[in-house]
């Protein structure tokens, strides 16, 4: 049964009163402790309230069966020979065997009648037995039987009834109360006979018509010694049935908060599925495990909360965080038995977003733009082919190169007055609009972006707005946007299948710009709320399904030189407040920064263009996310007793820099354009090789 999985968690059976209706007990037993002195005195663990109802005049075993089922129950454990399954349980024993009938010689010649089995049900129901014991079978039960396993079950008493040893198709006629609703509650155990290799043995009646309270567990070779303490190898459902009570001894005393329901509806949840699949009429429900019965079962969540710990992804980490390492993190969780457990969220729970490699969705060919309007309203619009059914994010701003970067976006623009200029956007971000209502004419590249365009992660902005207002040489521009974090888990999150996934959030921006001859400078400070992620980071539940809040402060400068070059640069700082719910405490503070710098020339060769920029896309510098999370727990209380501060790293060793060197030659109504990148690092993943391409592209107007 896997019973050292058990041992090593703590479980002994201390504490749990075992009731056993058989015939009697070995006094004079090393096994069950020192009794010279009276039952339930000192070490003795066989109880005081233990009776004859039978009527022999003492406990004592004569024929060794009652002896032999105790000890697989409960006989000692002291590194020599073999022992029970709760070795520390304490018993109550019912000696129910009929006087004389029982010999030294013959234990099958024992005798028992339904009325004093269940006068020693009710005895060791009142002497507070959770679990009974009757390996014992024959004729169908009498009512005076039913009745007493109905008052032992309506107390929450589980009792284990042995199947019957005729190879039959069916348990014995004894066992059918455990199929009676009404009297069994759930908490009759009907117990089978398997071999070491989980086969049904010969002489097991199968689980038949009882298949759903059938379980099976190890009765053949069982070790156990008789009533002269000889030890003797027995086989039959007698002990099989010992197996499982013990069984249940040892998760008592692990999980009190357990009810004798909870307790059969967690074996027969954890029980080995053999034969058919699932319950059948030879196994029942299967072959006892505790391996299994001592491991979480169901959803687990975070102790003290609702919050859910998956034993999958606990995380996705953006682009921003690449290859930020983890460190494991230790917390209580409760099981769907409301059982307690100490556990781990891995390293290994904490997935990183692959860095993408979109090239040939940039280069769709399929892709239409067109513009109309003049100088009131212009309306412009861009078609690119979809990839996965997330659009891309706009590439650039500019208008001169647009022809080499076809934005995914439309965009209405237009002019109240001579001072007052506004634009609305369909997937194009407010800060893309902010730069074109401040007139910037910044190159477009493929691959090094300018990182004041975007988010620094993937979203899909749904719409957005602008209005810029001019004083003198100075402009000042609010917007604001809103649309979907995308997040791509994996397929081994429970639940979810590998593919995107999106999460709220808006922004807003207010810039102010100057145009100073040939330099060109803004300063805009942007907000950003996210309802479910942390700058494109996904965390589950268990680890406080962070949201944010984000400031960032962006700098922005283009300088026209003269004879056809110019010279530009961006930087942006952020900082990113993390905020946890569900119950679980904790917050963060994520310090962000991206820049970008280019140089390039106009009419090098004539209608042509040259330019090189070299960029860092958003990537955190420094922080992570500050847990307080549950270690211990009290069954007496159902609460936590105590606490660790732990923390998600989220600040990755990995920077990706980004080259990309681009060339345009104009000609009639086409032109030719090449770029040439290389992404060091990608995705912030310090291991990640180097992204490496080329693009030729023609375009022909007709």
């Amino acid at each position: 049964m896997h019973a050292l999985t058990a041992y090593q968690a703590g479980a002994t059976g201390a504490g749990i009163k075992v009731g056993v209706i058989d015939s009697g007990i070995d006094l004079q037993s090393a096994e069950f402790g020192d009794c010279s002195g009276g039952l339930g005195v000192g070490t003795c663990r066989i109880l005081a309230a233990s009776s004859d109802p039978g009527g022999n005049g003492s406990i004592d075993d004569v024929g060794g069966h009652g002896t032999a089922v105790a000890f697989t129950i409960a006989g000692r454990r002291n590194g020599s020979g073999t022992h029970g399954v709760a070795f520390d349980a304490q018993l109550v024993v019912e000696r129910a065997d009929q006087p004389g009938t029982c010999t030294s010689t013959d234990t099958s010649a024992c005798k028992f009648s339904d009325s004093t089995i269940a006068l020693g049900l009710d005895r060791a129901r009142q002497a507070g037995a959770r679990v009974v014991n009757i390996s014992l079978g024959g004729d169908s039960a009498s009512s005076t039987l039913a009745a007493a396993i109905d008052r032992a079950t309506a107390a929450g008493v589980i009792v284990v009834i042995a199947a019957g040893n005729d190879g039959a198709a069916n348990p014995d006629a004894f066992t059918n109360p455990a199929t009676n609703a009404a009297i069994a509650r759930g908490l009759v155990i009907i117990a089978g006979s398997v071999n070491s290799n989980d086969v049904i043995s010969s002489f097991s009646n199968r689980a038949g018509t009882s298949a759903s309270v059938y379980l099976a567990a190890v009765g053949e070779g069982v070790r156990a010694p008789d009533a002269n303490n000889t030890p003797f190898v027995w086989s039959g459902t007698s002990f099989s049935a010992p197996q499982i009570a013990g069984a249940i001894a040892l998760l008592a005393q692990a999980f009190p908060n357990l009810t004798g329901k909870q307790i059969v509806d967690l074996l027969y949840a954890t029980a080995r599925d053999v034969g058919d699949p699932g319950v059948d009429p030879i196994y029942g429900r299967g072959v006892l495990d505790l391996a299994r019965a001592f491991q979480p079962v169901g959803t687990t969540s975070v102790a003290g909360t609702s919050a859910v710990l998956t034993t999958g992804v606990n995380a996705v980490l953006s682009g921003p965080m690449g290859d930020a390492q983890q460190g494991a993190l230790g917390v209580a969780v409760l099981d769907a038995f409301g059982r307690a457990f100490a556990t781990s969220v891995h390293p290994g729970s904490f997935q990183h977003q692959a860095a993408t490699r979109n090239l040939p969705a940039l280069m769709a060919t399929r892709d239409r733009t067109f513009s109309v309007g003049g100088d009131r309203m212009r309306i412009a619009v861009s078609l690119v082919p979809t990839v996965d059914s997330v659009r891309i994010e706009p590439l650039g701003i500019t208008s001169r190169d647009a022809g080499v970067a076809r934005m995914l976006a439309t965009t209405v623009s237009g002019r109240l007055g001579a001072r007052v200029q506004y634009a609305f956007g369909a997937s194009q971000s407010g800060t893309v609009l902010t730069a074109q209502l401040a007139g910037r004419d910044d190159p477009a590249f493929l691959i090094a972006r300018d990182p004041l365009g975007g988010a620094g992660f993937d979203v899909d902005v749904g719409g957005s707005a602008a209005m810029r207002r001019s004083f003198g040489g100075w402009g000042v521009t609010v917007a604001s946007e809103t649309g979907d974090v995308l997040s791509r888990y994996g397929g081994d999150m429970p639940g979810l299948q590998s593919r995107w996934y999106r999460y709220g959030y808006g922004r807003s921006t207010i810039a102010v710009d100057r145009h100073l001859g040939g330099l060109a400078a803004s300063l805009g400070l942007t907000r950003m709320g996210e309802n479910n992620t942390v700058l494109g980071a996904r965390f589950s539940a268990g680890l406080g399904a962070a949201r944010a809040d984000s400031l960032f402060a962006d700098l922005g400068l283009r300088w026209g030189l003269g004879d056809g070059w110019s010279l530009g640069g961006s930087l942006r700082k952020g900082w990113t407040h993390a905020r946890l719910r569900g119950g679980i405490q904790g917050s963060g503070l994520l310090r962000t920064n991206a820049w970008a710098a280019d140089i390039g020339k106009d009419g090098v060769l004539g209608s042509d263009s040259l330019g090189l920029r070299v960029a860092q896309p958003l990537r955190v510098a420094h922080g992570g996310i500050g847990l307080t999370l549950p270690e211990g727990w009290d069954y007496a209380t159902l609460s936590v007793t105590s606490w660790s501060s732990q923390r998600i790293n989220l600040a990755p060793a990995g920077r990706e820099i980004d080259y990309e060197l681009r060339y345009r030659w104009q000609f009639g109504d086409g032109d030719v354009s090449s770029n040439l990148f290389l992404r060091r690092e990608p995705g912030n993943i310090a291991a990640m090789p180097s992204d490496v391409g080329a693009v030729v592209r023609f375009n022909w107007g007709f």
